[in-house]
This record gives structure tokens, sequence and C-alpha cells, in this order.
């Protein structure tokens, strides 16, 4: 339950706007204009999406502060790492060659400011930190050696993200967060892990992973015939592109009817499942008073094989809380993109059969197929669902944080547009449901403040300032 004196009124905000609006007046800003207690900032990154400006300038406008003009980042650590914890890995030399950062220690300086302001700061990290898909990935990752981190795939060939069973790639996860926890004075932790699983990969169309050398000798220890793995997943993929278009239930046969696939899709599953509760026991280990909270994919309630993976009540054994990303505007897009998936690459039904199809196993209640990009997701129901469904998952054991979409980029000139009404709704529907608190995302680099004004209207009713 929601109450005044510890609901969290977050944002999630890179360091890049501290320089452009200055930290002291940033802060300011954001306590005495919209009431935020709690920032969340990017400090390793390699997306645009993450440390950059508006990426969608062209379809949105600038947004109504700071800097209105494109900025070419060549990403790494916002932060500076201390070369002490880097033993275990090849990965040492990441610190941001981007000049506006070259002579400041800006997470000290944000966090100094902030302790006067009483506002709480959170380092928030995302994984991939490379050459994610729409994010606005930044293409050369200056990082020497970089490549035998990278994963294989089933054919073979060395894909485009680091394995995260990579021994070296794993240890310097973990060193950066052990800096950070260690050399900063820092609240928490904001986790976000978006990989995608071999079978998911397979249902995208997209050659599956991980099949580099270190994934399948561990693989080998647990008596899993790799060979016999890679013949079902190319046998597979073999039928389904030569089939105009297959249906739900033999869909499933095939994949029961070569269950090496499933084998691995568990083994990969358990795998970076453990990745995030190593990271949480790493962070509890350096001090039971930081934070670990995860900030959960859309993802997660848009695939039913995701939604299926991640059962909520698994988590709480592994985070402080939760933030279940909403992006309501963007919504449409996403959602028809992660049908598309299964409709183009595998079934091909009409489009508003497979999306009433989805509606009804995923509780939705979404306007037609051909309207959905351009409408978005209705708050009164997508918000308040999936914050419900949040809640009732784990079951009050912890604080659920929503992930409120405020402007959120555009992908196309149709994508419906955030309003101060949208985020307004978003945050009644949020608390109404029995959210702990909010965090706006992904970037206050592209928030409007006329949008963010929403949220002040909304918690001002509620009498939560």
């Amino acid at each position: 339950m929601n109450n005044t004196k510890n609901f969290l009124n977050g944002i999630q905000i890179n360091p890049l706007s501290f320089v452009d609006e200055g930290v002291e007046n940033c802060i300011d800003n954001l306590k005495n204009r919209f009431h935020i207690n709690s920032i969340f900032v990017c400090t390793v990154s390699w997306l645009a999406l993450k440390i950059g400006r508006s990426m969608s300038y062209e379809y949105d406008g600038w947004p109504d502060h700071g800097v209105s003009k494109p900025i070419d980042l060549k990403g790494g650590a916002y932060f500076r790492p201390n070369k002490a914890y880097y033993n275990q890995t090849l990965i040492k030399d990441f610190y941001t060659k981007d000049k506006l950062f070259s002579d400041a220690d800006i997470l000290n300086d944000i966090i100094e400011c902030a302790r006067k302001y009483d506002v709480k700061v959170y380092i928030e990290l995302m994984e991939p930190f490379f050459k994610y898909d729409g994010h606005g990935s930044i293409q050369n990752v200056e990082i020497p050696n970089i490549v035998n981190c990278l994963e294989t795939d089933l054919l073979g060939r060395i894909s485009g993200e680091p394995s995260t069973f990579n021994k070296d790639y794993r240890n310097w996860i973990k060193a950066i967060i052990e800096d950070q926890c260690k050399s900063y004075e820092i609240d928490g932790v904001m986790w976000c892990n978006e990989r995608c699983s071999p079978l998911d990969q397979l249902i995208q169309g997209i050659v599956p992973t991980d099949f580099s050398t270190d994934f399948e000798n561990y693989a080998a220890t647990k008596n899993i015939d790799v060979n016999k793995v890679k013949e079902s997943f190319l046998k597979v993929i073999k039928i389904i592109k030569s089939s105009n278009n297959l249906t739900f239930v033999e869909f499933i046969n095939l994949i029961l009817y070569n269950p090496e696939i499933l084998i691995w899709e568990k083994l990969w599953l358990e795998n970076n499942k453990n990745l995030d509760k190593e990271l949480y026991g790493l962070v509890k280990w350096i001090n039971s008073d930081i934070e670990f909270g995860l900030n959960i994919w859309n993802r997660n309630h848009f695939s039913p094989l995701r939604k299926a993976q991640w059962p909520w009540d698994e988590v709480v054994d592994y985070c402080d809380w939760v933030k279940p990303i909403t992006y309501q505007h963007q919504g449409g897009s996403i959602y028809t993109k992660e049908i598309d998936f299964w409709n183009k690459n595998i079934f091909r039904y009409d489009n508003d059969k497979i999306l009433g199809f989805f509606n009804e196993i995923l509780n939705f209640e979404t306007t037609n197929w051909d309207s959905l990009i351009e409408k978005g997701l209705d708050p009164d129901n997508y918000v308040f669902n999936q914050c419900m469904e949040t809640v009732n998952g784990v079951n009050n054991k912890i604080p659920v944080y929503m992930g409120i979409g405020v402007d959120a980029p555009s992908y196309n000139p149709i994508q419906a547009k955030c309003t101060p009404k949208i985020v307004y709704q978003s945050v009644k529907n949020s608390c109404k449901a029995g959210a702990s608190g909010i965090i706006y995302s992904p970037n206050y680099n592209f928030m409007k403040f006329k949008n963010l004004d929403g949220s002040v209207k909304a918690l001002k009713e509620l009498n939560l300032l």
C-alpha cells in the first residue's frame, strides 16, 4: 500500500542531463517542481536511450528543457572506475571517452548535491549494455578484446552480444556493481535484464544463441548433448521456414517432439536468472542497507513465453522491490511488434484474430489492430491491470514501483504521443492498484515538463505530496 511518508517518487536520468542543465539546477527543479525524492542515474551504457538526448526528436520534437541538439556520444562508464576491482576481467579501460566528462566525477557531484536536497541516488544498469536494437546503439564500442566475450550462434558465427556465461563479462558486471557500491554513497542499484532466450530468438526469426564455448562446456557437465540440441534447433527452423503457416498445435508439437530445445531453454533461463540472484547477493554482502531493485522488461507481460518464464513470486527472493515497465503511449508499438514475431515467423493468422487471442491470455483490452499503434494502450486498463497483477504476484512481500512512461521515444510518426493526461491517469491507476511508488521512465532527457506536470496533479489529488 502507498502512503505519503514512504511513497517513492522517482525518475530515470542520465549524467548528460546534469552536464546540460547543471547539477544543482537539475536536482533543484526535480525536487521543487516535480517533488522527486529518488533519482536513478544510468552509470554504464553504450545506448543513446540510456545516456543521450532525444532519439526521436524528428517525431516528438525536443523537450522543453536541456539542450535541443543531437549529440554523438561514445558511451562507457559515467563514474570513475577503481582499477582494483577489475583484476578478474579483461574489461578494464571503459571510462567514457566523451570530453564532456573528462575532468569530472559526475556521479560524486550528483550524490553530494542530492544529499543537500534529501534526494536518494540509485545507480541504474541495463543489460545488454551494447548493440541493442531500437535503443540507439553506439556502433564503435571502444573496449579492447571485448570480442572475446561475445556469444556464438547456432551456426557457429560470432554474435552481437557478450555471453552472460562468459567469465570475463560476468566478472565485469559484478565488478562495476561492487566498485560503485563501495566507492560511492549510493542508496541502491536498479538492475534491468533484457536478454532474449534461445526459444524467444527462434520465435523472433533470429538464429538462436548462446553456443559459446563456455556455455557448451557447462552444458556438457549437465550431460546435455550439444550436437543433438543444435540438430533439433536446425530441424525446427527448417520446418518453420518451409511452411507457409503453422497452427498453434503444430508449433507446440514441433517443440515437444524436439525436447532438446526445451532442455537448452531451461539451462539458459536458469543461468540468466542466476545472474540476477548473484548480483542481489553481491550487493547485500557489501552493504545490506543498499537496496537492490529489478527493472522488469515490458516484454515480460507482452510475451506469453516470457510471462510464463518469469513469474512474479520468484523474484521476491532476490530483490527489495520491482519496477514493471509500462510505457502506455509507446505500448501499442511494442505490443504489435511482439505479436508480429509470432504471426509473421510462425502462425500468419489474421491480425485482429491473433490480437484477440493475445489479449485474452495476457489480460489486455485494446483497440483494433489497425489503430493500436496510433492510440496506444489505455492507462485505465493497461497500467492498472499490470500494477494489480504485480502487487498480487509478489503477494505484497516487496514494494512495487510502477515504471510510468513519460515521452518514451516514438518509432514512427503515427505512434501515440505522451500527454499530461496520460501521465496523470497512469499515476492515479498505479496508486489505485496498490503501487508503493512511481519511477518516471525511460529518460528525463527525453521528457517534456508539461507532461511530467501531470504526475504532480495526480499526486496532489491522492494526498501524496
